[in-house]
């Protein structure tokens, strides 16, 4: 454990008190629990941020295509073929 010295308003003092009291569990675990529960929801898409994303997903799905599948499955085979030259390429140089 690392201790660590942090400036919180009477507030939030007095939140992680009265929480700490009602779970019977020292205030240090109180914290460390709460870091990591907000950790937890960090990485997750806001209500906000997930409407946006759909709007734009939506916005893509009407536009209509640049190109015929044939154009695409050319492309994607031309990248697949690419990476095999590359990864025979290195693999063949890590050999003595």
């Amino acid at each position: 454990m690392v201790k660590v010295t942090f400036t919180l308003d009477d507030q939030t003092v007095e939140r992680l008190r009265r929480t700490a009291s009602r779970l019977a569990k020292p205030q240090s675990y109180v914290v460390r629990e709460a870091v990591r529960e907000y950790e937890a929801r960090s990485t997750k898409l806001s209500d906000e941020e997930r409407a946006r994303m759909l709007a734009i997903v939506d916005r893509m799905v009407q536009e209509p295509h640049t190109r015929t599948a044939a154009e695409v499955d050319t492309e994607l085979r031309e990248i697949r073929a690419s990476r095999r030259r590359w990864a025979r390429h290195r693999s063949s140089r890590r050999r003595p």
